[in-house]
């Protein structure tokens, strides 16, 4: 028994290293130390053992699945910093490139009361236009046909420009 287990954690210690990824070294795992297992079809076959050899093989087989163990997660972590570097490399980011634009500044406040308001009236169905302030003779009087000696455009009454 101390042989086969002995030759069992040269065997398992031989094959870590030479994983390469994780589904390798689950597959590693699961051929060792799962239910079906090399390592647990020897820890169930202990009850076979006569007695006085029962006890140091099963101290040996119990150092040997913590060494498996530990090894085990040695490895794991080997192999996900591996993982991690590959990522980094293949997803490098460019710094020549523009960062996201900052916003500045903000709208003053009357200009959003007055964006609100607007949109109110809109959603009532007013329509919003935009024009001169002021209006030329042209578009006041003439374009709308209106005499020269119309009362209109005397100057008390309205101011044009």
């Amino acid at each position: 028994m101390l042989k086969a287990l002995e030759q069992l954690r040269s065997k398992a210690l031989d094959e870590i290293p030479r994983l390469k990824d994780l589904k390798e070294l689950e597959a590693w795992r699961v051929s060792y130390l799962g239910r079906k297992g090399t390592l647990t079809q020897l820890l169930r076959s202990l009850s076979e053992l006569p007695i006085d050899q029962r006890r140091e093989a099963g101290t040996a087989a119990n150092s040997l699945k913590a060494l498996l163990e530990t090894s085990l997660t040695e490895r794991q972590e080997a192999l996900k910093k591996i993982e991690l570097e590959r990522l980094l490399q293949q997803s490098r980011i460019d710094v020549t490139l523009p960062g996201y634009p900052v916003r500045l500044g903000r709208l003053h406040p009357t200009t959003q009361i007055l964006r609100e308001t607007a949109a109110v009236f809109a959603e009532m169905g007013f329509e919003i236009v935009e024009g001169p302030e002021v209006e030329t003779d042209y578009y006041n009087f003439e374009a709308l046909n209106i005499p020269k000696d119309h009362p209109a455009r005397d100057m008390w009454d309205t101011l044009w420009i």
